[in-house]
């Protein structure tokens, strides 16, 4: 590992679970001698990325705020996007989502949630794996081969457990089918309770950007006007790509690395 990349791992250790590390706890952490950490938590904190929240101890910084604006107006998905996923939600009375493909994972880009979303729902800045539940499955259906073929090889249980498959021709015949029929509906895959119904969105070279999705109690009453909300799913999913297809003031982003 680069010392850069030593130095960004200290980043991973904050989580909402554990938002600030001591000093000494960080050294622990990662094995680091304690210069080289002292050196990289300098560079950190005079970055803006990291703030000291008392003696030895630190949080995340302020630069993230900033640098979290930029996301929201230069990431097309979440500024041509989130009009939408609002809209759709107040029309339908349901939860709505927006997530991107983020190396090798999903990453929700914005929530809107309604007032009996559930409590375990996918919020902004949350990661979940590229397996299981709609709103991953209908991003991995439109992965290319060479990409599919390493999370394949990675997911081999887990694409089983989520009755995608288990070999890999049995997979690619799934993710057709979820290909032609537009949308993905699943049923507590990923957390249980939580019934979800998505479809993918693209950039305007045809590559899966991420997927904008319905979510709602599994024991909601109204589960059944839920699943017919398919073809209004496809049709903001559609006016989605469309707006990236066409903006001008947004970054035209690639479809994201699969790492």
């Amino acid at each position: 590992m680069s010392s850069q990349d030593k130095m960004l791992d200290l980043l991973g250790a904050f989580s909402v679970e554990s938002p600030v590390w001591s000093t000494e706890d960080l050294i622990a952490r990662t094995g680091l001698a304690p210069s080289t950490c002292y050196r990289y938590l300098k560079s950190l904190h005079q970055a803006g990325l990291l703030a000291r929240v008392g003696s030895g101890s630190y949080a995340v910084g302020p630069r993230i705020l900033e640098m979290d604006r930029i996301a929201r107006l230069s990431d097309p998905v979440y500024s041509i996007g989130s009009p939408v996923v609002r809209k759709l939600s107040q029309r339908t009375g349901f939860s709505a989502l927006l997530s991107v493909l983020y190396s090798g994972a999903v990453m929700c880009v914005q929530q809107e949630a309604t007032g009996d979303a559930p409590a375990t729902l996918f919020g902004r800045g949350q990661q979940r794996p590229l397996v299981a539940g709609a709103t991953a499955n209908i991003i991995l259906a439109h992965l290319p081969t060479h990409q599919l073929r390493s999370v394949f090889n990675k997911h081999r249980e887990r694409i089983a457990e989520a009755g995608l498959g288990q070999d890999w021709n049995s997979l690619r015949d799934a993710l057709k089918e979820l290909r032609q029929q537009g949308f993905c509906f699943s049923m507590g895959e990923y957390r249980a309770g939580i019934a979800g119904l998505a479809a993918p969105l693209f950039n305007r070279d045809g590559e899966v950007l991420g997927s904008i999705a319905l979510a709602t109690s599994t024991e909601s009453p109204r589960l059944e006007a839920f699943k017919a909300l398919a073809p209004d799913l496809i049709a903001a999913a559609a006016q989605i790509s469309a707006g990236i297809s066409r903006a001008a003031n947004v970054v035209d982003l690639p479809a994201r690395a699969l790492g």
